[in-house]
């Protein structure tokens, strides 16, 4: 969305009550002049100010934020579009830090980098979103019902859920205790009140509202931070079966233009078992943004039958955007999935692509002219990513009686390496604070296998702490079968390199054979089609049936191989090529265990 200089309409749109510029009143009355202009990056002088404060820039009052101090002059990443602003004019300190409000009417939303309500501002001026116009992040007219959950006369503390709202059809919002007020609740109410009424009242002074305002900056706290040992089930065989990952962990997808990382992200969004999903467009081109914006308010929640919407909020910055609100965006995103995991949801946080956010942390830093490191990013490239990662987690939240009750953030960070490079210097800082890794591969996008994910670069740290899990929920063998299926695939990588030079013929029965389970192991279990009404998600019980199925016929093979049976003759039997159409059908299990039988009969006749 760029910038329109139609003065007429732009003073029409910034007097809206929903979208209008700050009044000069709730600034903290520190002023300064404009002393530099660099692009997104100006310079103010006679401005007393601290790190990260949000300032207003200018005559048309940009918002900006203070990155670094230096004597009398303060630097300041503006959000918005610099051009036409020139030294001489007043910047004006809020005294806050960059913050976003926290409450009922998050979900459903589709916001820019600083939580400005994007639709709110097409209602307002169209198109195009004009500059210094802002707009609140929650509807501050829209009335919701409170329904409290604590008495008059109860102690409560940070964190404590005090009432609720029924947010969207089947999502209660909890009304929680903001971190540093506790007391006795002297007063709370009961009916339909808007975010910046007062519900509650603690010790007769300190008034609580269903809105909260958290720097982005900052992690929310917790009471307790728990191991991952429960795992995200995702619906994709070859994550759930491969390479899982915990429900508090974090992904990363790697991979070229055009290799499927965001038809993987939204399948992730779309079938794993978080209760809340948060999209973080970041730097994405605009069409691939507006085919999420399009298609995400369509999709259908396969949970409820409600469309997704009802659970998601989408973070919207596309490359065309101003870049420092780019490199605020990740961390608007991260801070709303803490506030739902605080009230014991499970969040899945999906960042696409975290090479935008560094590519515009290397522009602001290469104009405050710092030293550059490796390919021109910031010496502090590997520290903000660390910052970013660790505040996934699964947690035990704050408040008096919420020992039982878990919330967790999953980050799934997509990684746009140039070229597929993946020894790159965002690839490699993300892969030393990500415990899983989901590498894209554009040859196996070419050759039309999706998931394009590379069963041999890549790997997952949570198989150990999750092998309890599946062994109760799943099958005691589960880890077993997941060990013999990587095995067969490494030693096909191996084969594969004599094959080139001398054809599959000329190898022995045994690695012939190898080769075959190899495939099926690939075709039948890895290749997932995502818009297949059945196959486009495959529960736990359904991939390990597929997979034993798989395990069985190669082992039947062995078996038959010792007894002197010839190759070609198991490589011609029908059984094995059904196994394929379980994966389409609703009613696999009889299908399979049918494809058992067949098995075992079809080998009793070649023996």
């Amino acid at each position: 969305m760029a910038k329109k200089t139609d003065k007429q309409t732009r003073a029409k749109a910034v007097s809206s009550k929903k979208a209008k510029k700050p009044s000069a009143q709730s600034a903290s009355g520190e002023k300064g002049v404009l002393y530099r202009i660099a692009g997104p990056v100006v310079v103010a002088r006679g401005m007393k100010a601290r790190m990260y404060d949000v300032v207003r820039v200018g005559k048309e009052r940009l918002m900006g934020e203070v990155i670094q101090i230096n004597d009398e002059n303060t630097v300041i990443q503006v959000y918005e579009d610099t051009s036409g602003i020139k030294p001489g004019e007043p910047v004006e300190n809020t005294g806050m830090p960059l913050s976003v409000e926290l409450g009922p009417g998050l979900l459903t939303s589709i916001y820019d980098g600083i939580q400005r309500p994007l639709p709110v501002l097409k209602d307002e001026m169209g198109d195009f979103i004009y500059r210094g116009v802002d707009a609140p992040g929650l509807d501050q007219e829209k009335k919701w019902e409170f329904v409290p959950k604590a008495k008059k006369g109860d102690k409560v503390e940070e964190g404590d859920i005090i009432g609720e709202v029924e947010e969207t059809e089947g999502i209660i919002h909890k009304v929680m205790v903001p971190p540093g007020i506790k007391g006795k609740l002297t007063e709370i109410k009961s009916g339909k009140f808007t975010v910046n009424d007062t519900v509650a009242v603690v010790d007769g002074k300190q008034k609580i509202m269903m809105k909260q305002r958290w720097p982005v900056r900052d992690p929310r706290p917790s009471a307790k931070k728990l191991p991952p040992e429960i795992p995200l089930i995702t619906g994709q065989r070859i994550f759930d079966v491969l390479f899982p990952l915990a429900k508090g962990g974090t992904a990363a997808i790697p991979g070229p233009f055009g290799a499927g990382k965001t038809v993987s992200q939204q399948q992730l969004a779309k079938w794993s078992d978080a209760d809340i999903v948060v999209y973080i467009g970041c730097g994405e081109r605009g069409n691939e943004m507006t085919e999420v914006l399009t298609e995400f308010p369509h999709l259908q929640d396969p949970k409820s039958g409600k469309p997704l919407m009802n659970r998601t909020v989408l973070i919207a910055n596309t490359s065309n955007m101003p870049v420092a609100a780019r490199e605020a965006s990740v961390y608007t995103g991260i801070t709303i999935a803490e506030y739902f995991r605080d009230m014991g949801y499970s969040v899945a946080l999906m960042a696409d692509s975290t090479s935008r956010w560094a590519e515009a942390m290397r522009e602001i830093s290469s104009r405050l002219e710092e030293m550059p490191g490796e390919e021109g990013y910031p010496a502090y490239l590997s520290t903000k990513l660390s910052e970013f990662y660790e505040r996934a987690g699964r947690i035990i939240p704050l408040g008096q009686e919420r020992g039982k009750e878990e919330g967790s953030v999953t980050i799934i960070g997509a990684v746009s390496p140039p070229g597929g490079d993946f020894s790159e210097p965002v690839t490699q800082g993300t892969l030393r604070v990500t415990k899983t890794f989901w590498a894209l591969d554009a040859k196996l996008a070419q050759r039309r296998h999706f998931p394009s994910i590379n069963w041999l670069t890549s790997y997952s740290l949570y198989l150990n702490t999750l092998e309890p899990w599946y062994a109760k929920e799943i099958a005691a063998d589960w880890r077993n079968l997941i060990d013999r299926c990587m095995s067969i695939l490494q030693e096909e990588e191996k084969l594969m390199e004599i094959v080139q030079l001398v054809g599959s013929d000329a190898l022995p029965e045994r690695e012939q054979l190898t080769l075959e389970i190899a495939r099926m192991l690939r075709e039948y279990l890895l290749q997932q089609n995502a818009f297949h009404d059945v196959d486009t998600f495959c529960s736990l019980q359904k991939s390990y049936l597929l997979m034993k199925t798989i395990l069985h016929f190669a082992d039947l093979a062995a078996a038959a191989l010792e007894k002197g049976a010839r190759v070609k003759d198991i490589l011609e039997l029908k059984s094995k090529d059904k196994i394929a159409d379980a994966k389409f059908v609703k009613d696999h299990e009889k299908l399979l265990d049918d494809i058992q039988k067949q098995m075992n009969a079809e080998f009793d006749k070649v023996i």
